[in-house]
């Protein structure tokens, strides 16, 4: 009988530590630069900030109808992203930078096209109309004195763009894609090059917000969510062998790929963030809803002052 009021008295006090960890699900996708989330998952960090993490792999073009449903409550995508959705009635907000392509998604050709404006005309692979594929295009082309309209568009996700490239698909000229399937590309040349990447336009920068009423109602957790992330980032550095493997492992990377994948993007830390929402943040979304708004994505602008909340980075 003593053993069982023990028993029972135990089960009491724990209880609480397992009622205060708040779930979340997040949708991601297998882009590289989102693995320290995945980190943060596996290697416990989350669940140390009394966060229950669920991580779901949605496609870009998905990803606000999932979090207009409810089915997720936070996610992770380009910055202009998340100008599109908020244009579109997706309430979200930013509340912390991942990552900056540093050449990790880029266009590739076929081997006669010797620069951009070789295109007019011809067809491009890219994702669908409000990602970041899309939108990599649009930004490539509007700085050659081109438009979307100047070519032809099939949309193809960035892992079967890269794909249709190697395989020589006929009638694809040219395709935006990203790491690790732009490596793909890299590794076949007699297949394409690659004629543009982040390094020649730095337009790819990924960061992880959550609804209003999410961050309203669970701020202690949204900090969480940060605070782990950052943590994620020291373990990178820490050990780096280990988080290669267990990052690698999510998008069937071995260690040694996944590596060298990263390479070509930077992780942003506490520091990095401070700076980045200081200013280049504001001007960036700027530029971004403009160029939205002139291709047809987006129908007005929307408030881009409440696009982020900067109090979970300081």
């Amino acid at each position: 009988m003593k053993k069982t009021v023990i028993t029972a008295a135990l089960a009491l006090a724990i209880a609480p530590a397992f009622a205060q960890e708040t779930k979340v699900a997040i949708g991601i996708s297998g882009w590289t630069g989102f693995a320290p989330l995945t980190l943060a998952k596996e290697a416990g960090h989350f669940k140390k900030h009394g966060l229950d993490v669920s991580i779901k792999k949605i496609p870009q073009k998905d990803r606000h109808l999932a979090i207009a449903s409810g089915d997720i409550q936070c996610a992770a995508t380009t910055v202009e992203t998340w100008v599109v959705w908020n244009a579109n009635g997706v309430a979200t907000t930013q509340i912390f930078q991942l990552d900056k392509s540093f050449g990790a998604d880029g266009m590739v050709v076929k081997p006669n096209i010797a620069k951009i404006t070789d295109l007019k005309g011809k067809t491009v692979a890219a994702d669908a109309p409000g990602t970041a594929g899309y939108f990599g295009l649009a930004w490539i082309l509007k700085k050659n004195g081109m438009s979307v309209k100047d070519v032809k568009v099939v949309n193809m996700g960035p892992q079967p763009a890269a794909n249709a490239m190697i395989a020589g698909t006929d009638g694809i000229d040219g395709a935006m894609t990203y790491e690790p399937y732009l490596s793909a590309v890299r590794a076949k040349p007699e297949a394409g090059k690659i004629i543009a990447t982040t390094l020649d336009y730095p337009m790819v920068m990924d960061t992880f917000g959550c609804t209003p009423k999410f961050l309203a109602e669970n701020p202690k957790a949204a900090q969480g969510l940060a605070n782990a992330y950052f943590d994620a980032l020291d373990m990178i550095k820490a050990d780096p062998k280990k988080s290669f493997e267990i990052m690698g492992a999510d998008v069937k990377q071995s260690g040694e790929a996944f590596e060298k994948s990263q390479a070509y993007l930077r992780w942003q830390d506490r520091a990095a963030n401070q700076k980045f929402f200081a200013g280049e943040h504001a001007q960036f979304s700027k530029e971004a809803a403009d160029l939205l708004l002139e291709i047809g994505i987006i129908k007005q602008i929307p408030d881009l002052s409440k696009l982020a909340d900067t109090r979970f980075i300081k």
